[in-house]
């Protein structure tokens, strides 16, 4: 356990300061908390680079992705327009498993700079315009988090209910944290989260003050085990155990190369291309989710959604960093 803690505090300022360029790429190059801004990786220098197989029985798809991410994790945010494209093209044959990773244990340390949760804010406002994805560090400053392990185990306890609301419940979370500056460590936010994804709300508080927190305890383990060392940290695998590892942010044809190396038989699905189908399918959208959604650049997503705010057809949300698009 002391091995794993340290390994949270080291992961912790690594993927909070993952991509914000200017101030990273200035860093003593022997520090562990140094971060490639092109490729959104933080690396642990003494971390393993073989990861092992897991264990787990396969699924009844072909493809089975284990996801290591954290509810306030900048680059997992970064990779949802893939993930969110991945299952549109290739979700017949996909599995993902989420699986949460502990990035915030608590403020008890001091390192590469972040010693108190007002050091965040203004990297996560670098992150958003890297990864051009809405994020207002201003919750650091305003309303801040004492820990990632509260939503972590909450996300656990939706998984207990139900494994596609607590995808939902989990993406819920992620805006109010990134976008309303809601701390969702707060009971409230994550009531109304429950709320939001039609979770029993009465059963998420049961699990999530018993049973729930073992099961995020076994997350851990699981990431122990299998050597993550930062995050996103996503294991593509097949049936007869070829596995592919795409750490860190990354462009979404490398996780078609990654599918196509272990399964070179899969064939993608195609999808409707129209604004209402993308909105059936997500209710919320970012302009750079809608645009690659659509395969359109970000200025044409981005005057297609306007002119649908115009005609009543969504709303938009406004923040400092970018907007979030929802159907009414």
């Amino acid at each position: 356990m002391k091995y794993i803690n340290t390994l949270f505090f080291i992961i912790v300022t690594a993927a909070l300061l993952s991509c914000s360029a200017q101030n990273i790429t200035n860093m003593d190059k022997n520090n562990p908390l140094l971060c490639d801004p092109d490729s959104g990786i933080c690396e642990i220098p003494t971390a393993k680079n073989e990861f092992e197989k897991s264990a787990v029985k396969a699924s009844d798809k072909s493809v089975r992705i284990l996801y290591f991410t954290d509810p306030i994790c900048s680059s997992c945010w970064g990779i949802e327009p893939q993930l969110r494209k991945l299952k549109l093209e290739y979700g017949e044959h996909l599995k993902i498993e989420y699986h949460m990773g502990g990035l915030l244990p608590d403020w008890k340390y001091n390192s590469g700079g972040i010693s108190k949760p007002s050091d965040v804010a203004h990297h996560w406002d670098e992150v958003s315009a890297h990864y051009n994805m809405p994020i207002d560090g201003d919750v650091w400053l305003e309303d801040p988090l004492d820990s990632s392990f509260p939503p972590s185990i909450a996300f656990k306890a939706a998984q207990m209910q139900d494994e596609t609301k607590a995808i939902v419940f989990l993406r819920i979370l992620r805006e109010m944290v990134f976008l309303e500056k809601k701390n969702i460590t707060k009971w409230e936010h994550m009531k109304t989260a429950a709320e939001k994804s039609d979770l029993d709300v009465d059963v998420l508080k049961n699990n999530y003050e018993n049973d729930a927190e073992k099961l995020f305890r076994a997350d851990l383990n699981l990431a122990a085990k299998m050597g993550v060392r930062g995050f996103p940290s996503v294991f593509i695998m097949n049936e007869e155990g070829g596995q592919e590892f795409v750490y860190g942010f990354k462009p979404y044809s490398l996780y078609e190369n990654a599918i196509a190396k272990i399964f070179p038989k899969i064939k993608k699905a195609t999808y409707e291309k129209t604004w209402n189908f993308l909105f059936s399918k997500y209710p919320t959208l970012t302009t750079r989710e809608f645009a690659e959604l659509m395969e359109l650049s970000i200025q044409e997503g981005e005057s297609q959604l306007e002119k649908l705010n115009v005609e009543e057809k969504i709303v938009k949300f406004d923040t400092k960093n970018g907007p979030l698009w929802k159907v009414i």
